[in-house]
């Protein structure tokens, strides 16, 4: 019996938003490469995204990763945790997209940071479930 039944997805979510992290990185570095620009964005305009778009992850994607994993270590289902993945997942990546590819509003990112809060606020309410008696 698993000791933490949700474990597996929690180590699920936690893996792909290290490998999207990875992904935005790899962005920067090859901005960085075309652009001949070492540090700083340079003052060109696709790699000033690129580093937004993995700024704004790293800023929203650990606390996203500490509220799944203390749903999990709370006792709650996989079916519980899931979802808050899944949503916050798929918000990062879609705001991640729409950053990169302009620095101008878009559906893209105004889709993610909604998705991304609304995962923020089930994990929030799913906490505070867990958390009473």
């Amino acid at each position: 019996m698993d000791p933490i039944p949700a474990g597996h997805a929690l180590a699920l979510w936690a893996a792909l938003h290290i490998l999207l992290l990875l992904g935005l990185s790899l962005l920067v570095v090859r901005q960085r490469r075309r652009h001949a620009v070492a540090l700083g964005d340079g003052g060109v305009p696709e790699l000033a995204c690129a580093i937004r778009a993995f700024g704004n992850a790293t800023e929203y994607i650990p606390m996203g990763l500490v509220g799944l994993a203390a749903l999990t270590l709370a006792g709650a289902p996989p079916l519980a945790v899931h979802p808050a993945g899944l949503v916050l997942f798929g918000g990062r990546l879609a705001h991640a997209i729409g950053l990169s590819r302009s620095g101008e509003a878009s559906p893209l990112r105004a889709g993610g940071v909604a998705a991304t809060w609304g995962a923020y606020i089930y994990l929030a309410v799913a906490l505070l479930f867990y958390a009473l008696p």
